[in-house]
């Protein structure tokens, strides 16, 4: 990383730094957002997907999380994103997070009263899992944190414990990724990412009432699935027992993008190949996201 946004204006990434009394840092006080952007060679740009979705994400988590409001307008936090990118001046796939956080150096609990910042990053960013072959699940021990714990539909940095654990036990015991339940037992999503599954050429995915993120991938995958392929997304729970009786599986998310799992709790999903429809999807959804579909282009926000 080269330069960082940080206390209202653009740093040297190494200036960037926070105090080890700091609330967000001791606390969990912070949202954040996860940000792709996308380079494509031939056209010499670096196309930003769902800019302003996830900046109207963003402030939800910021007044649902850290009872405040934003410090910063839509435009005002496009333009830093698009002026960070462009100082930054990668020729390759990138990730932007930026993150509100509760910035007073203050010993206890709370949130009314205490001072709140904006600080922002990019960072060069590639696959984070293997979208084509194919990923290998467990189901974990650790549940999705209740809507009667915490807010759910935002981005809480202190909340990310509960997928961190989950990851940290997938790979302990030699999987790519976890799938958490919900309180109900049912299944909630992955340690991060939305889950779809594919049966009998229905996409089913789990409602925003089992406490998951409202994926903004999510609402991509629905869309195109819906206008591209025909197929109508059903929103319902699922069943542990339905993973492993799917014909596909697949998680999407700003990191995951679209990433087939061909098995969990080491059974394979079908027959162990990255299914026809996830693919379908995938191809789609990467010729959106590098700008190279135009009647997606609404989606983008290019950065030079």
């Amino acid at each position: 990383m080269k330069y960082a946004f940080f206390k209202g204006k653009i740093v040297p990434f190494s200036d960037a730094k926070i105090g080890i009394m700091t609330h967000a840092f001791n606390y969990g006080t912070g949202v954040f957002e996860g940000i792709r952007g996308y380079w494509n060679s031939e056209k010499k740009q670096i196309f930003i997907l769902k800019l302003r979705e996830h900046y109207e994400r963003f402030q939800r988590s910021t007044n649902l999380a850290l009872k405040t409001d934003l410090k910063y307008s839509f435009e005002e936090l496009e333009s830093f994103t698009l002026e960070l990118a462009r100082k930054n001046d990668y020729k390759e796939d990138i990730y932007i997070r930026p993150i509100y956080y509760k910035s007073q150096e203050k010993i206890g609990l709370g949130l009314i009263g205490i001072d709140d910042d904006f600080c922002m990053y990019v960072a060069p960013f590639g696959a984070y899992l293997d979208v084509a072959k194919g990923i290998k699940v467990c189901v974990s021990r650790w549940w999705r944190i209740s809507a009667q714990s915490i807010p759910q539909g935002a981005k809480i940095t202190g909340t990310y414990i509960n997928s961190s654990l989950a990851k940290a036990e997938a790979l302990e015991k030699g999987y790519d990724e976890a799938i958490l339940l919900s309180h109900e037992k049912t299944v909630a999503e992955g340690s991060g990412e939305n889950l779809f599954l594919i049966k009998d050429g229905r996409l089913i995915t789990p409602p925003l009432s089992e406490t998951i993120l409202p994926g903004i991938t999510r609402m991509c995958v629905m869309e195109l699935a819906r206008n591209e392929l025909g197929l109508e997304t059903i929103e319902r729970q699922v069943q542990q027992k339905e993973l492993y009786e799917a014909d596909e599986l697949f998680f999407c998310g700003t990191g995951a993008q679209i990433s087939p799992i061909i098995s969990v709790d080491d059974k394979n999903i079908k027959d162990g190949r990255v299914g026809l429809i996830t693919k379908k999807l995938q191809d789609i959804y990467f010729e959106i996201a590098k700008g190279d579909n135009p009647k997606y282009s609404d989606w983008l926000t290019p950065v030079y």
